[in-house]
């Protein structure tokens, strides 16, 4: 009698190359912030191989290009330890975790593990010929989406705001941070005028000031119709977050710079803020996403992301307590795909994976 037990033998697909490319990603204008401008995004493009001719492509990105020789070595390096890996990415990020643990996953090491967490969720989904969000269990749907710029002054500002509104997004965040408050504070109520009320406005103080001058701006600035005012002091400083997110009416906004889900729960037991936004490279990528959305559902917490709009699309899709998603489009210039925003909403791509295909006559123009 033939037998009828179940088949268990199975046999997946594997790593079998991951490449790494560095660009200097062409912008559409220069992002100042109060520490530096940004002329140029350094990228580190990753091309996941397996043998089964599926590809996966996501980037990591550093703000300084002198860095970018380094975060490439650490992608290639972190890379070689999963060549002939089943293309499982929960069980690669966790042989990562492991074979790093005595160094820990932050700083380049982090940025490097989560482009490439990214990329292989990318290969994984492109294996099943679905978008991630509909691979990992959730439908494309539209996000509210906000165009976010740099620092401009009072008189700069209207044009960023008018130029938000022909593009039809929901809201603008820009840079705060200028030598006096004087200054940001024009340059917040120039950017509401030209906005109107139908559009959000956030600002974004990039961790430039001390507690006090923080406190100070902060409480001046409600009152003013801020959607949120964002990394108002150092992004570990958890303590003065909540002093400030106590003290005032406008939301606070951090998460950008969680590196992983731990310091994402520190800063919700903490009651640092009253929104996240974690960065899906910081984060450690889709893998440490999934774990922070189930911590902003469990507190409730609006969640939005951090640039990375291509990943980010398809997470947010996912995720309970979707808010808003930022548009900072590193990538875009390299990107095959246009963003689509429409009625103030972006809409995901609906193609396998999280939409990335290069458009290699760029990639070598701008390649390091």
């Amino acid at each position: 009698m033939a037998s009828t037990s179940p088949d268990w033998t199975f046999a997946p697909m594997k790593i079998t190359s991951i490449r790494t490319t560095p660009v200097l990603a062409p912008l559409t204008r220069p992002v100042r912030t109060a520490s530096g401008t940004i002329d140029r995004f350094p990228l580190v493009l990753i091309d996941v191989d397996t043998d089964a001719g599926v590809q996966g492509h996501a980037y990591a990105q550093v703000y300084l290009p002198e860095l970018l020789a380094a975060l490439e070595q650490t992608v290639a390096s972190l890379a070689s330890m999963t060549i002939g890996l089943p293309l499982a990415p929960r069980d690669v990020h966790a042989h990562l975790l492991r074979r790093c643990r005595l160094f820990g996953m932050k700083g380049l090491l982090g940025a490097a593990l989560g482009g490439l967490d990214m990329a292989l969720w990318d290969a994984w989904a492109r294996a099943r010929g679905q978008p991630l969000a509909r691979a990992l269990g959730a439908e494309l749907r539209p996000l509210r989406a906000y165009y976010s710029v740099g620092l401009y002054s009072a008189a700069e500002v209207v044009a960023i705001a008018e130029e938000t509104l022909a593009a039809g997004f929901a809201g603008l965040k820009i840079k705060a941070g200028f030598a006096t408050f004087a200054e940001d504070l024009a340059a917040v109520r120039a950017a509401k005028r030209a906005l109107g009320n139908a559009t959000a406005l956030m600002i974004d103080y990039n961790q430039s000031q001390t507690l006090p001058e923080a406190m100070a701006r902060c409480k001046a600035l409600d009152g003013e119709g801020l959607e949120w005012i964002e990394e108002p002091v150092l992004a570990d400083d958890l303590a003065g977050c909540a002093r400030i997110a106590q003290a005032i009416a406008t939301p606070i906004q951090i998460g950008e710079n969680f590196h992983g889900p731990s310091e994402m729960r520190a800063a919700i037991e903490a009651c640092a803020s009253d929104l996240v936004m974690p960065d899906a490279q910081f984060i450690h990528g889709v893998t440490g996403w999934l774990e922070a959305s189930a911590l902003a559902q469990a507190a409730g917490l609006p969640m939005s992301s951090h640039t990375f709009v291509e990943a980010s699309a398809q997470l947010l899709c996912g995720a309970p307590t979707a808010h808003w998603i930022e548009v900072l489009d590193a990538a875009g210039g390299l990107r095959q795909a246009p963003l689509q925003i429409k009625g103030g909403m972006l809409l995901p791509w609906d193609s396998p994976g999280i939409g990335l295909a290069w458009r290699e006559d760029m990639v070598a123009r701008h390649r390091v």
